[in-house]
């Protein structure tokens, strides 16, 4: 008799546990996908939210690599009867002033870009200071020749650094 009673209280036991089991399954995938469903939403209304602001970042860092652009920085600090260090001086000067005009903009770009900025700011500060202190140059414009005849055969840093910001770019989208 305690035998009958046994396998009678396992068939009710048993089914009650695999149903019991069963629904913990379905209850537990489903809250999972709900809380999956819940992050993806924040996640893309967040994105909606700061994807203008990474673009806007991305647009002023390139402005900002262009303005340093040793062509561009040229044309637009004229040397004004300058010897060349104190020419090279006020280029360097109008550089820094930039970066930290916008200094801010690494937070939303990757540390790899924000590097290749900083290798390109670096590059051209070096590259206008090595020009000034060359042997037999004397004058702003002396110097303005020979840095723009390098540039003429060299790939500038700022144009590297550029093509890799407009690659980091495509993988935003």
């Amino acid at each position: 008799m305690d035998t009958n009673k046994i396998i009678e209280l396992a068939s009710y036991t048993l089914p009650a546990l695999i149903t019991g089991a069963t629904a913990f399954v379905l209850f537990s995938k489903f809250f999972n996908n709900e809380e999956n469903r819940r992050r993806f939403e924040l996640l893309k209304q967040n994105q909606k939210q700061s994807l203008p602001i990474r673009l806007q970042a991305f647009e002023r860092v390139v402005l900002f690599l262009e303005r340093i652009n040793p062509v561009q920085l040229l044309l637009r600090v004229e040397p004004n009867g300058l010897d060349a260090r104190s020419y090279a001086t006020l280029l360097v000067h109008t550089i820094q002033t930039e970066y930290e005009h916008n200094i801010t903009q690494q937070v939303y770009i990757s540390s790899e870009g924000w590097e290749m900025v900083l290798k390109a700011k670096n590059n051209i500060m070096n590259l206008v200071t090595t020009k000034s202190v060359t042997e037999g140059v004397t004058t702003a414009e002396e110097m303005r020749k020979l840095i723009l005849e390098e540039t003429a055969t060299v790939e500038v840093a700022t144009d590297i650094a550029i093509a890799y910001l407009k690659e980091e770019l495509k993988r935003v989208f």
